[in-house]
């Protein structure tokens, strides 16, 4: 008997999804050498395409761990989740002018180094061309060819002050500065990938710096996002519940002269009083941490969920709180958009995956099927014509994991005039089943990509698999132009 449940939880190189069979192709990791603090993890397959950046006058002096992707149709900011189209890639919107920001829509973390013999390659010779997946844990970003079967990255940073918590990429940047990092320490950087890879040393090169060592907001940073279509412009989220709009060409350094929040229950907006301030204005959200943020694909919306439990939805443009709703139990750890902008998907610590209207302004439906630190991918098809009320009932120590007080780990008074709505009822919302549920990996699953030839899942311990799709015969190795859409799970 124990032989028999040995072999049903063993990982398998193969599952089966209803479009056919997923092949596990290759895998990538990390050096041997870990370190022995980690925080989330995050993999992102990037794309850049800019010229060679000129040298800048900006040095970094934090810690940087995270990466970057080359998403279509996709949202930016550090989601763990997101939407898939039938062959793995979402369809883009016409309406969003820059595809995707990698941080919200893969990342992967791994671990440092510790022995020169695990020194990765440097790549002297990059000329903007290749896709590359960057991945972090501890205080190192790795970064790997996408298109190689090594295993060991090519190259890797190390940074010993504070460690990444989150990153975005724009793959429409105008100027070579086109990766946010977000630190422990609260510190914000945008830099150029390319100059990174460019680079033989095992620093951050070339960073422009907001928020030096915590001096506008200490808590740490634990979502960034840049505008789609904004030219540059970008949001910070941190622990503390509150959001910083910047533009990564101006001066990080310049005293934001932002006035102290008088009510700290009362969600507002306030600009900074001077035009060459940076940041540019300071949303307060909430009275905890801001756990994820992503935008709509025309940027006309933007999302947040946080400790509290709570999906905030604002219009962007005029800085308004419109609607939102709250999870079962626990926080809510990420969120995503539908490339259609219609719905938003939030997941949490009640195991479930709700699916918000922006129609009815309400929950639609649940996807179900996780039970804590499980180790399965789950994949749902979301076909919303086809809901409807069901009628089972969970079984008893199933998914979801909730209480019926509701209560969040972190108490929010935040008002917000009754527009934030309260748990619906179990019996009142569709559960969806997973089409798909396997165990991919041995430790728990930190991050997913959509590829257009496969999917990459990402584990706590930095380890990545890359698993073919159906009737793809070809490994994703020699294709130089991958499109990417991602979708980034913390299950």
């Amino acid at each position: 008997m124990a032989a028999s449940n040995a072999q049903s939880t063993a990982v398998k190189s193969y599952f089966k999804a209803p479009e056919g069979r997923y092949k596990l192709s290759y895998e990538k990791t990390h050096p041997a050498g870990l370190l022995h603090y980690s925080h989330g993890k995050v993999v992102t397959q990037d794309k850049p395409v800019a010229p060679p950046p000129a040298s800048s006058s900006f040095s970094s002096t934090s810690s940087v761990r995270n990466a970057a992707a080359r998403l279509l149709g996709g949202v930016n900011g550090t989601r763990m989740l997101g939407f898939g189209g039938s062959n793995g890639t979402s369809k883009p919107s016409t309406a969003n002018k820059v595809p995707a920001s990698p941080a919200a829509a893969a990342a992967v973390t791994a671990h440092s180094p510790t022995a020169a013999s695990h020194s990765p390659s440097v790549v002297s010779s990059y000329d903007g061309e290749g896709t590359y997946i960057i991945f972090n844990v501890g205080d190192t970003l790795f970064i790997s060819d996408y298109n190689s079967r090594d295993k060991d990255p090519i190259k890797a940073i190390h940074f010993s002050s504070s460690n990444p918590i989150c990153h975005a990429f724009d793959s429409d940047a105008k100027d070579d500065h086109d990766l946010l990092i977000g630190l422990n320490s609260g510190d914000v950087y945008s830099v150029s990938l390319r100059q990174q890879l460019q680079d033989p040393g095992k620093k951050l090169v070339g960073a422009h710096h907001y928020n030096k060592d915590g001096s506008l907001n200490s808590s740490r940073c634990t979502a960034v996002a840049w505008v789609p279509g904004g030219d540059g412009f970008f949001l910070a989220a941190h622990a503390d519940g509150n959001l910083y709009f910047y533009h990564k060409n101006k001066d990080g350094t310049i005293d934001a002269s932002l006035p102290i929040i008088k009510d700290q229950t009362q969600f507002s907006v306030t600009h900074a009083k001077s035009s060459k301030s940076n940041p540019i204005a300071r949303w307060h959200v909430c009275q905890c941490p801001i756990n994820s943020i992503s935008f709509s694909a025309d940027g006309q919306f933007l999302a947040t969920v946080g400790r509290d439990g709570h999906l905030r939805i604002f219009d962007f443009a005029k800085e308004q709180l419109i609607c939102g709703g709250k999870s079962y139990y626990g926080a809510l750890l990420c969120c995503a958009w539908s490339p259609d902008g219609k719905y938003v998907l939030a997941g949490g610590e009640d195991d479930l995956v709700q699916v918000w209207s922006m129609e009815d302004r309400a929950v639609v439906a649940w996807g179900e099927g996780h039970n804590s630190w499980d180790t399965q991918l789950l994949l749902w098809d979301l076909v919303m014509d086809e809901i409807v009320v069901p009628v089972r009932r969970c079984a008893p120590g199933g998914s979801p994991t909730y209480s019926t007080s509701s209560q969040s780990s972190c108490v929010d008074n935040v008002t917000s005039a009754g527009l934030l709505q309260s748990a619906p009822s179990r019996r009142d919302v569709p559960k969806l089943s997973p089409v798909v549920a396997h165990r991919v990996h041995a430790e728990p699953l930190s991050g997913v990509i959509f590829a257009k030839d496969s999917i990459i899942t990402c584990s706590h311990e930095g380890h990545l698999k890359i698993w073919t799709r159906p009737c793809r015969t070809n490994s994703p190795a020699g294709n130089s132009d991958v499109p990417l859409e991602s979708l980034n799970n913390n299950e």
